[in-house]
């Protein structure tokens, strides 16, 4: 199967000063709601498949699902594995992900850097990028100790240098979820100096919630892929509960609804990403070829 390079993909969001999206779907109406997002607002995205439908449909069915829906629309998107255990990953390999993130950031430095590390060396042989995470992403809380999880700028230089991953997702003030809360402001100066210290291209996970121009001070800091999937989450429940709200309604009724939200919310991150309107752009890139 093939698909536009997610290399290519993150460079041309580097180049052109924006971040490209990574968001979760959870079922065929959400994975619809973002590739029709991606067509309606002309913007590349990561389809991620991540740790909340993996205990629900296992692995290879949510692959599946997400395959089909794409083949059905002919959009040509990378399906991405999102926080991927060890073995999950090679899993993933196998039945053609276009992109993997491996999550070590809860082993020790030493052991993240010896496993990452041989990650890279085998998706790199079937042509596959791999996104790797350092520092830690708090759940949402309303009190965090945020000495605890940022990314250190040494380590984030030697882990790059030894593991050869392609992206490096960072800590620097965001959290997996929102809070009723101020949200904490980024760590722009810790973001530059990861950039310039690894040059790779940063992700942030966590990113609903912050204020736009936080996340756009990220991007020209070196940020150049986006997670968010609480935000486009909520949307969908809305369409859900303003339509049961009307009275019994087929349950068909309340997902088409969510669904419409969801593409509304997802095409508003694209904008606020930058990354609307870009796709064109990638049309005409090489396909990679990688496992089916």
């Amino acid at each position: 199967m093939s698909t536009v390079d997610p290399r290519a993909i993150v460079a041309a969001a580097r180049e052109g000063g924006y971040a490209v999206g990574g968001f979760n779907m959870h079922n065929p109406e959400t994975t619809q709601a973002l590739i029709r997002a991606a067509e309606l607002a002309e913007a590349p995205v990561f389809l991620q498949i991540g740790r909340a439908i993996v205990p629900h449909l296992g692995l290879a069915e949510a692959y599946r699902m997400v395959r089909h829906e794409l083949d059905r629309s002919g959009t040509r998107v990378p399906i991405h594995l999102d926080h991927g255990t060890y073995e999950e990953v090679f899993e993933a390999i196998r039945l053609g992900f276009d992109s993997i993130m491996f999550d070590g950031s809860h082993l020790d430095f030493e052991e993240n850097i010896a496993a990452t590390r041989h990650v890279v060396t085998v998706a790199h042989s079937f042509g596959i990028p791999v996104e790797a995470e350092l520092g830690s992403i708090p759940d949402a809380a309303e009190s965090i100790d945020w000495s605890q999880h940022y990314t250190k700028v040494e380590e984030a230089e030697r882990f790059v240098a030894e593991t050869g991953v392609d992206f490096l997702a960072i800590s620097a003030g965001v959290m997996h979820g929102v809070t009723g809360a101020e949200p904490q402001p980024l760590d722009i100066e810790r973001v530059r100096q990861i950039r310039d210290a690894t040059d790779v291209p940063l992700v942030l996970h966590g990113a609903s919630g912050v204020p736009v121009d936080q996340l756009q001070a990220a991007i020209a800091a070196g940020v150049h892929k986006l997670n968010a999937d609480t935000d486009l989450r909520h949307a969908f429940r809305r369409g859900i509960e303003a339509t049961w709200a009307t009275g019994d309604r087929q349950f068909e009724d309340a997902m088409a609804e969510g669904r419409r939200l969801m593409i509304d919310a997802t095409v508003e991150k694209m904008r606020e990403y930058g990354s609307a309107g870009r796709a064109s752009a990638l049309s005409a890139a090489e396909p990679v070829l990688v496992a089916s």
